[in-house]
C-alpha cells in the first residue's frame, strides 16, 4: 500500500499533481517499452550464448581428447618442445558497443597469415595436429562467447533495474498521485459546497430583512 502524499488542498497543487502524474504515466510507458525490448534482446543473446557454449565445449572436447591421444604416442618433453613457440601472432582488441545505451564489450581477433602448426611433422603425430587445429578453430568462438556472456550479464542487470523502476511507478508513484488528486478534489468540492451553503443562508437572511 503506497503511503499518502502530504499535499495542500489548493487548485494550484491539484494542477501540479495532474501534470506530474501525466509525466509519470508517460515515463512508465517508456520504461515498460524499454524493459520489453531489453528482454527481447536478452533472449536473442541468451540463445546465441547457448549455441556458442555448445560449439566451444564440443571443440575443446575434441582438442582435449586429441591431446590425450597425442600424449600416449609422444613424451611430455616432445609435446612441450613442439608447442613451445607459436606459429603466428594473434592480437585481440577489446572495444565498446552499445545496446539500448548500455555499454557492452566488443572483442575482435586479428591473426597473422601463416601456418597453424608451430612444429614440423617428423616427430609429431596426427593427433597433435587435430588438437592444435581444433583449438585454432574454437578460439574465435571463445572470444564471441566471452563477449556474449558479458553482454547477457549487463542486460540482465539493466532489466532488473528497469523492472524496479516500472514497479515503483506503477505501484507507488502513480497510486500516490491518484490518491492525492482524489483527496484534493474531495476537499475542494467540500469547500465549494460550504461556500454555496453560506451564500444561500446569506441570501435568505437578506431576503427576510
Amino acid at each position: 500500500m503506497a503511503s499518502a502524499m502530504q499535499v495542500k488542498p489548493t487548485r494550484m497543487e491539484l494542477s501540479n499533481l495532474k501534470k506530474r502524474r501525466t509525466v509519470a504515466v508517460r515515463g512508465h510507458k517508456m520504461m515498460k517499452d524499454k524493459r520489453d525490448e531489453l528482454v527481447r534482446r536478452f533472449i536473442v543473446l541468451a540463445r546465441r550464448n547457448k549455441d556458442l557454449r555448445i560449439e566451444v565445449e564440443k571443440g575443446l572436447s575434441v582438442a582435449m581428447q586429441s591431446f590425450v591421444l597425442a600424449r600416449a604416442m609422444m613424451s611430455n618433453s616432445e609435446i612441450e618442445e613442439a608447442l613451445m613457440y607459436p606459429a603466428r601472432a594473434i592480437a585481440v582488441e577489446a572495444e565498446k558497443q552499445s545496446i539500448l545505451s548500455i555499454p557492452v564489450p566488443k572483442l575482435s581477433m586479428e591473426a597473422q597469415e601463416g601456418f597453424v602448426y608451430p612444429y614440423g611433422f617428423v616427430t609429431t603425430g596426427a593427433d597433435l595436429d587435430v588438437a592444435v587445429q581444433s583449438l585454432a578453430e574454437v578460439l574465435p568462438l571463445m572470444l564471441e562467447l566471452a563477449e556474449t556472456e558479458k553482454a547477457c550479464s549487463r542486460l540482465a542487470d539493466e532489466i532488473e533495474k528497469t523492472r524496479r523502476r516500472v514497479n515503483a511507478l506503477e505501484y507507488v508513484m502513480i497510486p500516490q498521485f491518484d490518491d492525492a488528486i482524489g483527496r484534493i478534489q474531495m476537499k475542494l468540492e467540500e469547500n465549494e459546497r460550504g461556500n454555496l451553503t453560506r451564500l444561500m443562508k446569506t441570501k435568505d437572511m437578506l431576503a427576510n430583512k
